[in-house]
């Protein structure tokens, strides 16, 4: 797209701004031009058809990935920070945090003056100071002193990396039927 005139040098009419407005607040192509011009005497096919002709102009396009780009530098935010969080949710490691242990204890002594061994489990946290939080959704101590640790869900990060890469498809059922219309060309 080299040839694509830059946004500055292509100045859109507060029509087509509007439209391209329209398009980057996610309405479709048709919504957005029904927004910008008065389509008061077309139908539906004739908005589609403009519409469609008018997005695919260079100015609309550059516009549109001005806007888009304006958003991403605002938000600071980009696909690669996005997938680098996900990353970092969906390969981490409780270790990274704390580490736990089942020691044996003396509960006390039986009748006989023997000692009654139990079991405890240790929960040993890593100073917050030193560790990457970013995968902790929560850590609390209930009223019953009950321990808490959660970290972000790792099956929910590995599916939406899993479907960024291509790696699942999706599956669509449709139950009915469609129909169909044969056209004959012979002449």
């Amino acid at each position: 797209m080299a040839d694509m005139p830059s946004g500055k040098n292509a100045t859109l009419t507060p029509k087509q701004e509007t439209f391209t407005q329209g398009l980057f607040k996610g309405q479709s192509q048709r919504e957005a031009y029904k927004e910008a011009f008065d389509t008061s005497r077309m139908n539906d096919n004739t908005i589609d058809v403009k519409a469609c002709q008018l997005a695919n102009t260079d100015k609309i396009r550059v516009r549109l990935a001005e806007l888009q780009d304006e958003l991403k530098e605002r938000n600071m935010v980009t696909v690669e920070k996005v997938l680098n969080e996900l990353s970092h949710i969906a390969f981490d490691d409780i270790s990274n945090y704390l580490s736990y242990k089942t020691v044996k204890t003396v509960q006390g002594t039986d009748d006989e003056g023997e000692p009654i061994i139990g079991y405890k489990t240790v929960v040993d946290l890593k100073d917050s100071e030193t560790i990457d939080t970013r995968s902790i959704a929560e850590v609390s101590i209930g009223p019953n002193g009950t321990f808490k640790f959660k970290q972000y869900c790792k099956d929910n990060a590995l599916v939406q990396l899993g479907k960024y890469l291509g790696m699942f498809t999706e599956k669509v059922e449709h139950s009915g039927s469609l129909g169909v219309k044969i056209v004959d060309d012979i002449e």
